[in-house]
């Protein structure tokens, strides 16, 4: 097929204005990695060391904690890749780094789904839900992920190009798929979910002024997750249905440029979710808000012996 001379107008545009995203991406991801390395590792270790008895819940988080972690620990050599030429190590970065971000957004959705079961089914919940069958969908989860996505990247068959980035004008169903898949079904989901537990969580009896905090408390997490959730993954598939939208239509290399730099800088604010997911287990774990609490308390004290030497 011979070559539209109205990509090398396309690349053009998109190499220039990709100078920006890059310095965009430098200064969000310097402190995205540092923070969430650093959160996130805690968490797997306090979800892993410092906890009791494994939960439904805390084999979600362990799995949500551990693809974040393994997130972030691609961002930089997203940044590092992301000027080169489609080769071996940049697919399977590539892969990585879609796989880990998928799997966040449906660890997320599988833990909502937990909850409205526990809530609205406390019953038949006993014999719904338990450890081991979490970390069963946890596996079977991680297989499905690594096997469509990997399948999906053989697919594209990619033999030239840049890393991280489309520079053709043909439609990818892969990005649909994306989409559907990816955002619109988990969010459905997860939006019914919070709803419904939100809406049991109300009727419920409020037999003590503490009780009645903790509900509110429980409420005021549901709603925060849910808000982060479209706020970093609502821009990012708009940006990928405009994108499939313009290549399906044959769209003008101007639009095409503008569309490209929306979807880099909705990617770069999805990318923060991985510290956001972190931050949200102190407030949704009692556990985690103890442990915390103690390291804390033992840190000043240190602090405390230090200065009374001196």
């Amino acid at each position: 097929m011979a070559q539209d001379p109205n990509d090398n107008v396309y690349c053009n545009n998109t190499i220039n204005q990709s100078q920006t995203t890059d310095v965009t991406e430098t200064i969000v991801y310097i402190p995205v990695c540092f923070f969430g390395i650093i959160l996130n590792a805690f968490a797997i270790w306090v979800f892993c060391c410092r906890m009791g008895k494994w939960t439904e819940t805390r084999v979600y988080m362990t799995n949500l904690a551990l693809s974040d972690f393994l997130f972030v620990c691609i961002l930089p050599l997203k940044i590092i890749y992301r000027a080169q030429t489609v080769t071996i190590p940049c697919l399977i970065m590539e892969c990585a780094y879609f796989i880990n971000r998928y799997m966040s957004v449906f660890l997320i959705t599988i833990t909502a789904v937990d909850r409205y079961i526990a809530i609205s089914y406390p019953l038949r919940a006993k014999d719904i839900r338990s450890p081991l069958k979490s970390v069963v969908v946890c596996g079977v989860l991680w297989t499905l992920m690594i096997s469509l996505l990997c399948i999906a990247k053989v697919m594209d068959d990619r033999t030239k190009g840049i890393c991280f980035r489309k520079i053709n004008k043909e439609p990818s169903p892969h990005l649909f798929a994306s989409v559907i898949w990816g955002f619109l079904i988990p969010l459905t989901i997860l939006s019914f979910c919070s709803i419904e537990v939100t809406r049991k969580l109300k009727k419920k009896k409020r037999t003590h002024p503490h009780e009645a905090r903790l509900i509110q408390k429980a409420i005021n997490i549901i709603c925060a997750n849910i808000i982060v959730f479209i706020i970093c993954f609502l821009p990012l598939h708009v940006a990928i249905l405009i994108q499939f939208i313009a290549d399906s239509t044959d769209a003008s290399c101007t639009k095409r440029a503008k569309i490209s730099f929306f979807l880099d800088h909705a990617g770069i604010l999805a990318n923060t979710n991985c510290c956001l997911d972190a931050i949200c287990y102190y407030f949704v774990n009692k556990e985690f808000q103890e442990v915390s609490l103690e390291l804390t308390t033992k840190y000043q004290s240190s602090e405390n012996e230090d200065s009374d030497v001196f």
